[in-house]
Parts: C-alpha cells; sequence; structure tokens
C-alpha cells in the first residue's frame, strides 16, 4: 500500500525500517510488481548516509552480477532539496502514468515524440522490446473506461517485462524531450 498510494518517495536517514522501505520498494519496481515512481534518498547537506548505501550496493550487489548497472536508475542519491524536488518534478515532466494492455506496455505521455525520436529510442532502448517496435499514437480501446487520461498521446510497445531499470532509463529520456 506505501508504494501503490503514492506519486513518489522520498527518503531520509533512518533504522531498519527506513532500509526495509528502500529495498521493499526497490524489489518492488526491480520485479514489476510495482509501478515505477521517483524514489529519491535525500541526505542532510555534507551528509554521508546515502552515499555509503549507494556504495555498498555498487561494491556488494553490483560488482557481484546480483543486480543490473541499469537497477541503479531505479532511485536517486543527493544531499540536497533542490535536486530532490527536481527529480521528482522531472519524472512527471513528460511520462504521465503507464498500464499494460494485453502485451502490450501503454506510457501515457504529455507530449507525444516525433518520428525522429521514436527512431533514436527504437535504437537506444531495443533491448527491452520483447518484439515489434513503439508506436505513437491515441488511448486503445482497452483504455476507454479512463477518462481523466483519454487524450494524452501513448508511446506503446511489447515490453519484455524484466528491464525495469531500462524501462526506468527510457521514461528519464522521454522527460529530457
Amino acid at each position: 500500500m506505501f508504494v501503490k498510494e503514492t506519486d513518489a518517495i522520498a527518503l531520509f536517514p533512518g533504522g531498519f525500517g527506513t532500509m526495509d522501505e528502500a529495498f521493499e520498494t526497490l524489489t518492488l519496481f526491480q520485479t514489476g510488481k510495482s509501478g515505477l515512481l521517483p524514489l529519491v534518498c535525500v541526505d542532510r547537506p555534507g551528509g554521508d548516509y546515502w552515499q555509503a548505501w549507494d556504495g555498498y550496493l555498487r561494491s556488494a550487489l553490483l560488482s557481484r552480477g546480483l543486480i543490473a548497472p541499469e537497477d541503479l536508475s531505479l532511485y536517486r542519491v543527493t544531499n540536497r532539496l533542490d535536486e530532490a524536488t527536481d527529480e521528482i518534478l522531472t519524472f512527471y515532466r513528460n511520462y504521465h502514468s503507464s498500464r499494460y494492455v494485453g502485451n502490450r506496455l501503454v506510457l501515457r505521455l504529455q507530449r507525444a515524440p516525433g518520428p525522429e525520436t521514436v527512431a533514436r529510442l527504437e535504437d537506444g532502448f531495443r533491448d527491452i522490446l520483447a518484439e515489434g517496435e513503439f508506436s505513437v499514437g491515441p488511448a486503445l480501446p482497452e483504455e476507454a473506461e479512463d477518462s481523466a487520461v483519454a487524450d494524452l498521446p501513448r508511446l506503446t510497445f511489447s515490453f519484455n517485462r524484466r528491464s525495469f531499470g531500462r524501462l526506468r532509463q527510457l521514461i528519464d529520456a522521454l522527460n529530457c524531450l
């Protein structure tokens, strides 16, 4: 429920409960059991709590191949509140939300990418496609009941449902348009 009912998560230095929330959220993101949203680990100015935690993830998990390099894209570490705020706002700059329709992932966007951008996305993110290609269009007929987002353009594709760090990188790329 913690992740399901929020649009962003900011974590601050704490004990076991904080670590539990951080790892549980990352596990939900990495396995696709939850939709992606910004997870920002915020330290005090000059603090090293989250930097030490990030260093641990890199030395104990990444270096042993227990997580993929792109999994590090599932969170951000900062000791500046303006950077934390910017991370959350940037996540929703173009990306609005997502849902699965059959075997296709539908990313709802504020602005549709043009053909040249879609071609660049295909080159850069082909590895996350289970088959086919990216397509841009309006709401699918199966989304008719969701009138609040009916007018938003969509980027749809057959997602491999395992590369969630790469999916976050795709969302970041779409937000830079």
